[in-house]
C-alpha cells in the first residue's frame, strides 16, 4: 500500500460521542493480570452506532438488508472527500463539481471535526448536517456511501428521517461520526470493515482511507 493512511475513526472511551437514548460506550476489566488472573479479559458495552460506525438500510427500511448480507468487498471502495465551508447545512450546491462513478463514496468534511466538535465527547444538536435536498443528489448519482462527521447525518428531531430514509432505502450506506480534521480533500480508497454481526442493522468500524 503506496499512499498515506489517515484513520478516520474516533477513539471509543475518549472520543465517541454517544447519542440521546442510547447506552454509551464502556469497557470493564473482568480478569486482571495485576491481581493474579491469568489474563487481562474486558466486557464490553455498546450501541452497535456506538463510535464511527456504518448505518444498514434494515436501520430504518423494513425489511432491508443487514450487516452481515454485504461482501466484505462492499467496505472497500473509492472515495471523495468534501470539503463544506462555512455553513451548518450540506446542501446540493456542495456536490455540484465532484466527479463521482455509481457505487463511490462521499465524505463530507466539514466544520464538525475542524472545530473539534465530532471528537469531543459531548452530543449537541448544534451539527453540521446533510439536507434531504443533497441526499437526493446522492441518490441521483447512485453513491454507495454516505459519511459525514458527526454521530448522526442529520438533526435529533427530523421528522421522519427523510435523509436516512432516502439514502438508506436506495442502498446508500451511512458512515457516521468520522473524523476528517487533518485530511486534505480529494480522492482516496475507504476502508470501513464492520463486525460480522448476524442481522445487525449497524456496527462499530475501523475507518481508513488511503490517498489514491
Amino acid at each position: 500500500m503506496k499512499g498515506r493512511v489517515y484513520d478516520i475513526s474516533v477513539k471509543l472511551g475518549v472520543e465517541d460521542i454517544n447519542y440521546p437514548g442510547t447506552p454509551p460506550y464502556s469497557r470493564d476489566l473482568i480478569s486482571r493480570l495485576a491481581d493474579g488472573d491469568a489474563s487481562n479479559l474486558s466486557k464490553l458495552v455498546m450501541s452497535t452506532h456506538s463510535g464511527t460506525h456504518l448505518d444498514a438500510p434494515s436501520h430504518f427500511i423494513q425489511e432491508g438488508l443487514n450487516i452481515d448480507d454485504y461482501p466484505a468487498r462492499t467496505f472497500i471502495l473509492p472515495a471523495h472527500v468534501v470539503t463544506v465551508e462555512a455553513r451548518m447545512v450540506i446542501v446540493p450546491e456542495n456536490l455540484a463539481d465532484l466527479d463521482t462513478t455509481p457505487g463511490d463514496a462521499v465524505l463530507f468534511q466539514t466544520d464538525n471535526s475542524r472545530s473539534g466538535r465530532a471528537t469531543n465527547g459531548e452530543f449537541t444538536e448544534d451539527f453540521v448536517h446533510l439536507s434531504p435536498e443533497a441526499a437526493d443528489i446522492c441518490v441521483a448519482r447512485k453513491l454507495g456511501l454516505v459519511g459525514i462527521d458527526y454521530n448522526t447525518i442529520e438533526p435529533l428531531r427530523a421528522e421522519d428521517y427523510p435523509v436516512h430514509r432516502k439514502l438508506l432505502g436506495n442502498g446508500i450506506l451511512i458512515l457516521e461520526s468520522i473524523n476528517l480534521a487533518d485530511v486534505p480533500a480529494g480522492k482516496y480508497t475507504l476502508i470501513c470493515l464492520p463486525l460480522k454481526m448476524k442481522g445487525a442493522e449497524a456496527s462499530p468500524v475501523r475507518a481508513v482511507i488511503v490517498e489514491s
